[in-house]
């Protein structure tokens, strides 16, 4: 089976982050989606970040009825903070006879070459990659990396959800529907 890898802190998961994994499952070759919620990704702060678990249950429900996405915590065991090649190197051992791809978007990828062993990583995976607004992904000729241009674009960032709520912002249509019933019910991010 291919498998597409959407790693990120999820902090929250949003409208954006489920679009684009549903739009990857449903258009490209990948046959399932994966999200990684990372505990604590080591080019960000963790002072903002909510609890792993709450993170990762928030997603959980919010994909709980569709077959084709999947949620993991298999970075919550690893030492902190985790990288994407330690997760690969598990995730292979965990998921034996697949092949897997990593998703993420062009920001990310501009910043892919301070990542630990990025070389391996793109010598051994595919990337599939989705326009962010403001990055623009030019000149990429490598046949393992493939570009979704069909991905619908949003200009939604967790931190923008993040501070809206803790501004008593209405931002529920912003986000999938058990997530922000979630968020609501437990008062995060105010």
């Amino acid at each position: 089976m291919k498998i597409g890898l959407f790693f990120g802190s999820f902090n929250p998961l949003h409208i954006g982050h489920k679009i684009i994994a549903s739009y990857i499952v449903e258009f490209t070759d990948l046959e399932k989606v994966i999200f990684i919620v990372s505990p604590h990704n080591p080019l960000k702060e963790k002072a903002s970040l909510l609890d792993q678990h709450h993170r990762l249950m928030i997603i959980k429900r919010e994909i709980e009825d569709n077959p084709k996405l999947e949620v993991s915590d298999i970075e919550f065991k690893m030492k902190q903070p985790s990288y994407t090649i330690d997760t690969l190197v598990q995730i292979e051992e965990r998921y034996p006879g697949n092949e897997f791809a990593i998703i993420m978007g062009s920001d990310n990828f501009k910043t892919l070459h301070k990542w630990k062993n990025y070389n391996q990583i793109l010598d051994n995976y595919a990337i599939y990659l989705y326009p962010r607004p403001k990055f623009k992904i030019d000149n990429i000729k490598a046949s393992n990396i493939h570009i979704i241009d069909g991905v619908p674009k949003m200009e939604i960032s967790a931190s923008f959800i993040r501070k809206s709520i803790k501004n008593k912002k209405n931002v529920s249509y912003l986000m999938p529907q058990k997530a922000w019933e979630y968020i609501d019910e437990m008062n995060f991010y105010k």
